[in-house]
């Protein structure tokens, strides 16, 4: 039980006063007492709490009936409507000839809805998006804001003309350097089969159209991928990212490729540890050049960091 004070509720006690009347509610039984006499003034609250507990997303789906949330990464934002063509209601008697008009109209205008220009295009666009989420390991906030960037290109016709994976490849480079998620350019490009090239031109355009002001990459963030990669030492990681810190300090990464940035800490901190890592490697992994890798460590020499 609990207690509230409610105005809005009509009610005088038998002493015939309505100020400060103390409203007592139970909400197992769904009534609302007044406390001074006991009269039941409503017995019929809403229950506002779920109607089950949900450990999981399937239990979610299963259990749950508000049906699934509202998202910018499905064509119709996951509020699909679905009009079964059935002559029957849910207890198999047939329709009168008046409602099966109806539900002929209805369906009409179902279809028709969904035939407006752009619904093709995101279709195609957010199944294209669900696949690079997987690929990647992208997390729910990445995609909704490669959705919006998406959506927001298709409003201003960026995307006419263009190939439609090209942009929303684009639009989900956009959306991690958006959202802080350290996926290169590179690695989206790989996981959708396009070129590099093809994919930063369409993201120079998205970024100069949508005026999209985007921040460079920690390297802090590529030097766990890139040391798993190579099978370093924990204390080569540790080292790097203290020389990572001190080039900070020193503003030698402002201005430098992330990967290549944490490559080349990771290659000075094991050679320092003595293990075998070539250059050569390191800019496998990283796919970055050798030649760059071998800049910055001069860079970092002549800084004294090493």
């Amino acid at each position: 039980m609990s207690k509230n004070s409610d105005d809005n509720l009509d009610h005088h006690c038998v002493n015939g006063k309505k100020e400060n009347i103390l409203l007592v509610t139970d909400r197992e039984t769904g009534e609302i007492m007044c406390s001074t006499c006991g009269e039941v003034i409503s017995d019929k609250i809403s229950d506002m709490s779920l109607d089950a507990v949900f450990h999981s997303g399937e239990g979610y789906m299963s259990k749950s009936r508000t049906g699934r949330k509202s998202t910018l990464a499905f064509n119709d934002m996951g509020l699909s409507t679905v009009i079964e063509r059935s002559d029957k209601d849910s207890t198999g008697k047939s329709l009168s000839v008046d409602n099966r008009r109806t539900f002929y109209r209805l369906r009409q205008w179902d279809r028709n809805s969904k035939a407006k220009p752009g619904y093709r295009n995101m279709q195609k666009a957010f199944t294209i998006l669900e696949g690079l989420k997987g690929k990647l390991a992208l997390p729910d906030s990445t995609v909704e804001k490669t959705a919006y960037i998406y959506r927001k290109a298709l409003t201003k016709k960026i995307c006419g003309g263009r190939s439609v994976p090209i942009v929303i490849t684009a639009a989900l480079y956009a959306g991690c350097r958006l959202t802080n998620t350290p996926r290169t350019i590179q690695d989206i490009s790989n996981a959708s089969n396009l070129r590099r090239a093809s994919v930063h031109r369409i993201y120079r355009i998205l970024v100069q159209e949508l005026n999209l002001t985007l921040d460079s990459y920690n390297p802090i963030s590529f030097i766990g991928r890139i040391a798993t990669r190579v099978d370093v030492s924990e204390k080569t990681r540790r080292d790097a990212i203290k020389l990572l810190a001190e080039a900070e300090k020193q503003m030698i990464t402002s201005g430098k490729n992330p990967m290549a940035m944490a490559a080349t800490v990771v290659y000075v901190a094991a050679v320092k540890n003595g293990e075998t890592v070539t250059q050569t490697k390191m800019a496998e992994v990283s796919e970055v050049s050798s030649v760059t890798i071998r800049n910055i460590r001069q860079t970092l020499q002549k800084a004294k960091i090493t």
